[in-house]
């Protein structure tokens, strides 16, 4: 599925953002405390605007890693960064249920919009902790369902009737029934704290944006 949607994937995620979804991976680049010459690892990288951020803050000296189990993502997310921090960034294939990096190899893993995908959410936190230096910071960008009207009424029609829409319109509606349906069975901000707890982070903290669409969570490991 994530193959068929890659190339269309930027300009759908511009229309059901109008465009925000930029400044909500700065606003978790940021959250990750990177600095030039840390090292930072962003999971289910898709096109790559997460890793491009981080790799911003890791140069001169420092690197990225961005993976992803869709090739077709990849290969875009490799056309990006011809020319954008390239040396400092590299997209490669990868298992986040089974991360093929030493452990304590990162100053900072990262997720944007990919958590809610993984078949096993605690298997993947684990991993994502495995691969975190002691002190190093796991930032998730997720989003998340307002419970409170009127805003949650809006969101429901949104995501359940114009954003499927939007899918058909594409050519693929499978992909973007889905995307609504794994919002739906996805933890809630505090839930997924406990998750991240639980895998052994601390200092758990989250920000939820957008009148409680989006949700950046980090912790620290211990």
């Amino acid at each position: 599925m994530f193959d068929r949607v890659a190339g269309r994937y930027d300009a759908l995620n511009s229309v059901m953002t109008a465009g925000l979804h930029h400044r909500w991976r700065q606003r978790a680049a940021e959250r990750a405390g990177l600095a030039p010459g840390d090292s930072a690892l962003d999971v289910c990288c898709g096109t790559g605007d997460m890793a491009l951020e981080l790799a911003a803050r890791v140069s001169p000296g420092g690197h990225v890693v961005g993976c992803d189990f869709s090739e077709p993502m990849l290969d875009l997310a490799r056309e990006k960064a011809n020319g954008r921090a390239a040396e400092a960034v590299r997209f490669e294939w990868a298992d986040a249920l089974s991360l093929p990096y030493d452990a304590g190899r990162f100053d900072a893993v990262t997720v944007g919009f990919g958590v809610r995908n993984l078949a096993d959410l605690d298997r993947g936190l684990r991993e994502m902790a495995r691969v975190l230096r002691p002190g190093g910071r796991l930032v998730v960008l997720e989003i998340t369902q307002p419970t409170r009207p009127p805003l949650s009424f809006f969101y429901s029609l949104w995501f359940d009737r114009i954003v499927p829409l939007l899918g058909a319109f594409s050519g693929d509606s499978e992909a973007y029934s889905y995307l609504p349906e794994s919002v739906r069975s996805f933890p809630d901000p505090r839930r997924l704290a406990e998750m991240m707890d639980a895998a052994g982070l601390e200092q758990i903290r989250w920000t939820v944006l957008a009148g409680g669409i989006i949700a950046i969570h980090s912790g620290v490991l211990g």
